[in-house]
């Protein structure tokens, strides 16, 4: 890519698992995304909605956060970071099913 080409702004953040599955398989790889930049325009005849900058299509995945910035930084690129929220785990006990002093 050349430096005319760049998209502006990337995004690095860790995905949220799927809110319709109990498994966290494609949560634990960082993500890098573009922000897209134009506008998009509206097809007069079906009403579709399309754009002419195809790099918000673009979706990278890296090991680690340090290796999406180090990635921005050779490219000159732009970023923000947004921290994953850990999981607070509700730990629970089978016999708590049982208890008197269970909530209904």
């Amino acid at each position: 890519m050349t430096s005319a080409s760049l998209p502006g702004t990337a995004r690095i953040y860790k995905p949220a698992k799927n809110a319709m599955q109990s498994g966290r398989a494609r949560t634990r790889k960082w993500r890098l995304e573009y922000e897209p930049r134009a506008g998009h325009d509206i097809d007069p005849l079906m009403g579709w909605t399309s754009s002419r900058d195809t790099s918000g299509q673009v979706v990278m995945e890296f090991a680690t956060r340090e290796a999406a910035i180090v990635f921005c930084d050779q490219n000159g690129l732009a970023y923000q970071i947004f921290e994953p929220r850990e999981r607070q785990p509700k730990i629970r006990t089978y016999a708590d099913n049982f208890s008197f002093h269970r909530r209904v």
